[in-house]
């Protein structure tokens, strides 16, 4: 059975789509102008927000037909259909939705005047339809504006309608009673538009101040603030209130801005920029925008008290994207905004950032989090930033006058410029990999030229504010030559070795790029030349030269265009002739670069991170990163999906590495555990032993591979290898800080140096021993030469023979007791010794031996000196040795044997 607020609903429902239509007709239809559109943008924007509310007009009269026809469903079948069918309960938030939709129209069309400006157009068909709109509404005055009517036609019988429904449906609830099935349904409805009465007065209200605000503004003020989004919340004219250090004249509060004006100025400011400081002085409360703060100071509290109150509530509303229901504060979200946001902005004041958007992340009126910045000129960043400035990892496009050509900079920035690691690639194809300080190349850092540079280059070494300075590699392969020692300012300066592709080497010392003093220089075939030299080597004024076979020549030296190298001096040949051996092993550079400050640049940082205590947002910056190519950055539109890859994505976090280390300190678990870490390029360990290994083949593969940097390697590896074990204890010591406890005393050197050359050397090794061994391979060719010659000749000897050339006294030859003839006797001994004698031999046959024998010798753990280890190296070099020299003995052997020279 149906009750009679439902008749009476259904009569409501009757007449207010009766009345939608009817103003549609007689109002909405004449509103909108017959063609041609018109000509000005105020009239078309007008004709817009006409056509938008006509549609608003539309689609409440369909919602109000569906209602209608629930309701005529319900009372034609009352015992099959539920009171839950009605579309006012069921579906309550869409009926509300219309409502809301169609009231905004409207009041945007109030704003901007839009009904007077339409009406001015047909001015006497309006005064004969004033009859009409007054069977239509209620107290409409005849002596009213011409515009009047058609604005109060569309939204009073909406309000009235609104009003109704509320008194229907608390009397529903009424008679239906609190424990019916629907009564939550009913409570429900009665609240959605009971808020939209409440709604639809503080819009009506907004919309008729906003209104009456353009008649008290003149010129560009209004021109800028007049538009239809704007309603206005608070104006200094009603509550008035200062601000400093900005004297505005007037302050307006707008639902999406707040507006400062000053004489013909408008300073305007988006509410989504705008942060209030919770902070209070008396009377004043402070407002932080992106370029200005300012202190805003009313004449009482109570003053202060609304505007903050209006300033906050307007933020927080702008922040949700939508308007506070039912009115301005009310709601269940949050009624303070939030420090940190999103937003764009356009900076406007001088300085870095003058003229660029920055979209992103902000916090208390600054870029905080991740963002992009984006200038006019072409400039990009994407990245990370802190308090404004860029800070933590950031990817920056620096365009170049060539057409698509950029310096792309994928680097960490700390405070607004470059810190820590960082990869560039600039237009010209140089590529630096490396660390930066406040902007500049500082530190360790690789600097390459493109492949196809018509000069190319390779430095690897340290950097200082921007220049070459320290201890560095340069690879000219113009010239064919790689420079190791000394820079200062970017040129060389201090000692320096010089190796060239055809294998002269050159120890001076630089001065501003420029050889200066006395140098030497050794040449492929082991001549030495001794005293200045120009920049490409020759000898130039005093010097002597020290040929292989001892003699010497001692004068002035020149050269000239086409003529060579002339001398005037005196060619002594009388000296002996010096040792090969020492020779050809003269060392460079030992001594002149000392081993522990080579490559600082590469141990500081790890350090600095221990010491920092390992911090996350310093392991990037430390072990560096894998990130998109500047030109695959270029095409993609959204920069801050860059991806790169974090050390922690394949060995963990740092925490996880650093429990890990704490569980395999045990002498039987290190071992392993080392290892796993040195082979992994993400393991702390791992990176820095890579980063070691690339500076060592900058120096000693390719052209560097010279056997007169052997020493300067070898004791490079060792020092490496130190460098690694104190690396490992920091990250132990950092281990136990975390769990609250402490390392054990510092280790002392006998310690230290059982664990460097039994545990760290024999691990690392692997991994610089292509280069090292070259270099020992090099040294030792001679010597090796003359060992596999020997090795050769003494394969052609006959058994017999090559057991009276070793020496083996002759009763304990085999077989010395039989009585066999010499024929007999010698095939025996050939047969049953000839098996065990060539065997022998293969084992001995070994390339390089030499080579392989000092390599262990110079690496072995001192340890073993005087153990087994020690005993079995020193009679293999007894049997290189003494192999090499039977040459003079195999002369003055008797025999019968082929005569020709076995050595």
């Amino acid at each position: 059975m149906c009750n009679p607020e439902e008749a009476a609903l259904l009569r409501l429902e009757e007449v207010f789509s009766a009345t939608l239509a009817r103003v549609n007709s007689y109002v909405l239809q004449p509103l909108l102008p017959a063609a041609p559109e018109p000509s000005d943008p105020w009239g078309r924007e007008c004709l817009r927000l006409l056509q938008q509310l006509h549609k608003s007009s539309q689609q409440l009269w369909e919602v109000t037909e569906e209602s209608l026809h629930s309701l005529q469903e319900r009372l034609r079948h009352p015992d099959s259909t539920g009171l839950e069918s009605l579309l006012l309960l069921r579906d309550a938030d869409r009926v509300l939705q219309a409502h809301i939709e169609y009231i905004e129209s409207y009041t945007s069309c109030m704003v901007v005047q839009a009904f007077q400006k339409a009406a001015k157009r047909r001015r006497e068909y309006w005064r004969g339809q004033r009859k009409a709109l007054r069977q239509l509404l209620s107290g409409v005055s005849s002596e009213g504006s011409v515009g009047a009517s058609p604005g109060q036609a569309l939204h009073q019988p909406l309000t009235h309608h609104v009003q109704q429904y509320v008194l229907l449906l608390l009397s529903l609830g009424d008679t239906i009673g609190e424990h019916h099935p629907t009564q939550e349904l009913v409570v429900n409805a009665v609240t959605l538009f009971g808020n939209l009465q409440s709604f639809m007065k503080q819009a009506l209200d907004q919309a008729a101040a906003t209104q009456a605000l353009w008649h008290t503004l003149r010129g560009r003020p209004r021109d800028v603030l007049c538009t239809p989004a704007h309603r206005l919340l608070q104006d200094s004219q009603d509550v008035p209130v200062t601000v400093a250090p900005l004297r505005a004249e007037r302050v307006l509060l707008f639902d999406d801005a707040l507006v400062l004006l000053q004489g013909h100025n408008v300073h305007t400011f988006d509410l989504k920029l705008v942060w209030v400081d919770p902070e209070q002085d008396g009377c004043t409360f402070h407002l932080l925008t992106p370029e200005e703060q300012f202190s805003f100071c009313a004449k009482d509290s109570q003053g202060q008290a609304v505007w903050q109150w209006k300033v906050t509530q307007a933020v927080c509303q702008v922040l949700r994207g939508k308007k506070d229901f039912p009115v301005l504060g009310a709601g269940l979200e949050p009624s303070q905004p939030p420090a940190c946001r999103c937003a764009e902005y356009t900076f406007r004041a001088e300085g870095q950032l003058c003229q660029a958007t920055y979209e992103g992340e902000w916090c208390r009126a600054r870029p905080h989090g991740k963002g992009t910045l984006k200038w006019p000129d072409g400039r990009n960043h994407v990245g990370n930033f802190c308090q404004g400035l860029e800070h933590g990892f950031g990817i920056r496009l620096l365009p170049q006058a060539s057409e698509d050509r950029f310096d792309c900079y994928k680097c960490h920035w700390r405070e607004g410029s470059m810190c820590g690691y960082g990869i560039c690639e600039y237009s010209t194809d140089e590529v630096y990999k490396g660390y930066f300080q406040e902007g500049l190349r500082h530190g360790f850092g690789v600097l390459e030229s493109g492949p196809q540079a018509p000069q190319p280059f390779r430095y690897t070494g340290h950097w200082e504010r921007g220049q070459r300075s320290g201890y560095g590699i340069e690879e000219d392969g113009d010239r064919g030559e790689r420079y190791i020692g000394m820079w200062q300012a970017g040129q060389r300066h201090g000692p320096g070795v010089v190796v060239t592709q055809a294998g002269v080497c050159y120890q001076g010392t630089f001065q501003a790029d420029k050889t200066v003093g006395p140098g030497i220089l050794l040449s492929e075939d082991d001549s030495l030349y001794e005293g200045t030299f120009t920049r490409d080597l020759t000898l130039m004024g005093k010097g002597k030269v020290t040929f292989p076979n001892g003699f010497t020549l001692e004068g002035s030296f020149g050269s000239g265009a086409g003529r060579g190298l002339h001398t005037q001096g005196v060619l002594d040949t009388a000296a002996l002739p010096p040792d090969p051996s020492s020779t050809c092993k003269r060392q460079l550079g030992v001594g002149a670069f000392p081993v522990e400050s080579r490559w600082q640049g590469v141990y500081r940082p790890f350090r600095d991170f221990v010491c920092a205590g390992c911090p996350r947002d310093l392991q990037e910056a430390l072990l560096g990163f894998d990130v998109q190519s500047s030109r695959e950055l270029r095409r993609s539109q959204d920069y801050l999906c860059c991806e790169r890859t974090h050390p922690e994505d394949s060995v963990g976090s740092m925490e996880d590495i650093l429990e890990e280390l704490l569980q395999h300190r045990e002498p039987k678990a290190l071992q392993p555990y080392l290892r796993k870490a040195l082979s992994n390029s993400l393991h702390p360990l791992g990176k820095l032993l890579r980063t070691l290994m690339l500076t060592f083949q900058a120096t000693y593969a390719g052209v560097g591979a010279n056997k007169h940097l052997q020493e300067l390697a070898q004791e490079e590896v060792k020092q490496h290898a130190r460098e690694l074990w104190a690396a490992y204890r920091g990250l132990l010591r950092v281990a136990l800080q975390r769990k609250g406890q402490a390392l054990e005393e510092d280790e002392d050197t006998e310690t230290r140096d059982l664990q460097v050359h039994g545990l760290v050397l024999p691990l690392m090794l692997p991994s610089f021993y292509s280069e090292l061994f070259t270099l020992y391979l090099l040294l030792h060719e001679r010597e090796d030469s003359f060992y596999s010659q020997g090795i050769a000749n003494l394969s052609l000897f006959p058994d017999t023979q090559l057991l009276e050339f070793l020496d083996v006294q002759k009763h304990l030859w085999p077989l010395k007791d039989l009585t066999l003839t010499s024929n007999q006797r010698y095939s025996l001994v050939r047969d049953k010794c000839f098996l065990s004698a060539t065997e022998c031999l293969q084992k001995i046959i070994i390339q390089h031996l030499g080579a392989e024998i000092h390599l262990i010798r110079d690496m072995m753990d001192p340890n073993h000196t005087g153990g087994l280890y020690d005993f079995l190296l020193t009679a293999l070099e007894s049997c290189y040795e003494h192999i090499q020299k039977e040459d003079m003995r195999l002369h003055r052997l008797p025999g019968h044997w082929h005569s020709r020279e076995l050595w």
